[in-house]
């Protein structure tokens, strides 16, 4: 699995392992649809920008929970991001339920961003 390199404080999402490899393949597969959901405020990717905080599969490999963040409470934008990312990862075959939690703890920060969000936002 790809993994983002965050700070030691905000270690990038890891999978709560269900059964093995074919859980891996759908965790690939929620990685690579996170990655094509932006903040419109933002020319990077909500994985790559860090504000997802966890992925957790099901034993039976039919729901899919993901804790998310905003750059900020206030976020203007949240809704249709939250919904972006929902309706995206529902296209996901094997999943019967997909939750997306929207919360505030720990609080982001650019630290959490990937290197390569910190380098297309000029910050390397």
């Amino acid at each position: 699995m790809k993994e983002k390199s965050n700070s030691q404080i905000y270690p990038s999402p890891s999978l709560t392992e269900g059964a093995g490899g074919e859980s891996a393949s759908i965790y690939d597969r929620v990685v690579e649809l996170l990655k094509t959901v932006y903040d419109p405020e933002i020319p990077v990717n909500v994985y790559d920008l860090g504000l997802v905080y966890r992925i957790e599969l099901s034993d039976d490999l039919t729901q899919l929970d993901v804790d998310m963040t905003m750059t900020a409470p206030s976020c203007p934008m949240a809704d249709f991001i939250l919904e972006d990312v929902r309706q995206k990862l529902e296209t996901i075959e094997s999943l019967k339920n997909v939750n997306v939690n929207l919360v505030f703890e720990p609080e982001w920060d650019k630290d959490m961003m990937s290197e390569e969000a910190k380098l297309e936002l000029g910050m390397l």
